[in-house]
């Protein structure tokens, strides 16, 4: 059955390019986009630059009406007040963002965010009118013990269960195994697909087919162009959260030429 899910490539800068060079990297992508005819019907974009570089883009975009969305990497739990270094949701919604990225590996890891925190993000982005991208993913640890499908759904689980099905439908995941992202490794297609349908089986276990259909699983760790045309094939996989590959525009740009590519000949 043919399911109309557009596929989406989300480039995760994280903490690279100060916004002079976030300009430069939007007008050139912009252009290499429009010289491959891309069709943003086939592949939706999406740039994730860091906080001081969001207004720059949002700039180039709205005044160039560019085929580009954009977001933020992270986001804080509450609204305003004396909390410094945080950035609210609805500060970035006032800059156009559409998507928010929740519980990355690195988030997690280094500040640290638990699930109660990433939960509390999840539904600061939705009340905002934006849409979270939930990171989930095993480390090798858990690969070597053969629980990794347990443990990414359980990730999601962990989030989902405290929302509503409208809520819920709102939702992006990324299934990123920790140990593929910035290793030059990579999930094999059928890993990949392993993963995603395991966590869409769970969508539609507790939200039902409607809401399983509709959501769109991204895969990240390690992705480029030589890998990216064998995993989008997968029939779960629905796109990528991109890292290292997302910083040069040549090779994110190829990403989205494969990814739209796919789109276009229904590979659902």
């Amino acid at each position: 059955m043919a399911v109309n899910r557009i596929p989406l490539v989300a480039g995760n800068w994280k903490m690279n390019f100060n916004h002079l060079e976030a300009t430069y990297f939007v007008q050139k992508f912009a252009w290499l986009l429009r010289d491959a005819h891309v069709d943003p019907r086939t592949c939706e974009v999406a740039l994730m630059p860091s906080f001081t570089s969001i207004r720059s883009v949002q700039v180039l975009v709205e005044a160039d009406d560019l085929p580009i969305k954009y977001g933020a990497q992270s986001v804080s739990v509450t609204s305003q007040g004396a909390f410094t270094g945080d950035v609210s949701a609805d500060m970035l919604a006032a800059l156009g963002c559409s998507y928010v990225i929740v519980g990355h590996s690195e988030r997690r890891k280094y500040h640290p965010e638990d699930d109660a925190n990433i939960v509390d993000q999840v539904r600061a982005v939705l009340a905002a009118g934006m849409r979270p991208i939930l990171c989930v993913g095993e480390s090798y640890e858990e690969r070597k013990q053969g629980i990794e499908l347990d443990f990414a759904v359980g990730q999601v689980r962990d989030v989902t269960r405290d929302l509503s099905v409208e809520e819920a439908t709102k939702l992006l995941i990324a299934y990123e195994p920790v140990w593929a992202i910035g290793t030059g490794m990579v999930a094999t297609p059928q890993s990949a697909q392993d993963a995603a349908k395991a966590i869409r089986d769970d969508i539609r276990e507790t939200f039902g087919d409607e809401t399983a259909t509709s959501l769109r699983i991204l895969y990240g760790g390690s992705v480029t162009s030589k890998n990216a045309s064998q995993l989008i094939t997968q029939p779960d996989v629905d796109g990528f959260l991109v890292g290292g590959a997302s910083l040069h525009a040549e090779e994110l740009a190829k990403i989205v030429r494969l990814v739209a590519k796919s789109g276009a000949s229904g590979r659902k």
